[in-house]
């Protein structure tokens, strides 16, 4: 479908007469060339853009909004199209094709993160030496290493930890941290009750630590060491490897607590 073009006055926003006064949101690829790509960067920016597309809804105009932006997609928009494949795949409803975009996203990046953990990219690393983590992994629900968890799957991270010295009682722990350094969920070995030890030079223990990954989609972090009952580090990643959450709709917050809401 051709669609014709007028300029702007703010950023993503498209105008034409074409189709009657509405808003119409764009996700997926780019096709339609009266859309900007639009990035929300704060509350100053989506208020303007909000507004913009609400007045020229007023005057009679089609405005197209490219944007990912939830709030505006499902806020201010009549009808949202999805392109994909360059192809309009559905439009209509903004909750229900948003919500089919986001699924069909979800799955894409789950599929692009399979099989494969994030390299070892610790911000700090620190310990006295007599042990080394040698690899800190992120497993899906089928057990197989993965860049992205699903909100709501069992999950798990293993530690493999190589001793370079006689260590009486080791203890292993990880920590989920978001991309913003705030501490999510943490563990370890002997809190959870595990006993690791004694162990002597060149031994190896595989730590694997399973959840229920109840977290919002986001960027997160895992930090991993081992270290004495009384905290003295032998081996400590900060930060080492990534990991993404994904889910087929928007949650806010950090922690997915999957509401059950009923009205009267």
């Amino acid at each position: 479908m051709s669609i014709p073009q007028s300029n702007p006055a703010a950023p993503g926003v498209g105008r034409t007469g074409a189709l009657g006064a509405c808003i119409i949101g764009l996700v997926g690829e780019p096709g339609e060339p009266a859309s900007l790509e639009f990035r929300v960067e704060d509350e100053s920016a989506r208020a303007r853009v909000a507004a913009e597309s609400a007045e020229r809804r007023d005057r009679g105009e089609t405005v197209f909004l490219r944007t990912h932006d939830e709030r505006l997609l499902l806020g201010i928009c009549d009808e949202v199209w999805w392109r994909k494949d360059g192809a309009i795949v559905v439009k209509g409803d903004p909750r229900e094709v948003y919500g089919r975009y986001l699924s069909d996203a979800a799955a894409s990046l789950r599929a692009d993160g399979a099989g494969r953990t994030a390299a070892m990219l610790p911000a700090m690393r620190r310990g006295d030496g007599r042990a080394q983590l040698e690899a800190i992994e992120t497993l899906g629900a089928d057990s197989t290493p993965t860049m992205v968890w699903r909100s709501g799957e069992t999950v798990a991270v293993r530690v493999r930890v190589r001793f370079l010295a006689a260590v009486a009682d080791p203890v292993v722990g990880m920590m989920i941290r978001t991309r913003i350094g705030m501490e999510v969920y943490g563990t370890n070995t002997e809190l959870e009750g595990v006993k690791l030890g004694p162990v002597a030079p060149g031994d190896v223990r595989t730590v694997q630590f399973a959840f229920g990954c109840w977290l919002c989609p986001n960027d997160y972090t895992i930090t991993a060491a081992s270290h004495d009952p009384d905290g003295v580090w032998h081996d400590w990643l900060e930060d080492a490897v990534a990991i993404q959450v994904i889910d087929d709709r928007y949650t806010a917050g950090v922690a997915n607590l999957r509401a059950a809401v009923t009205a009267e």
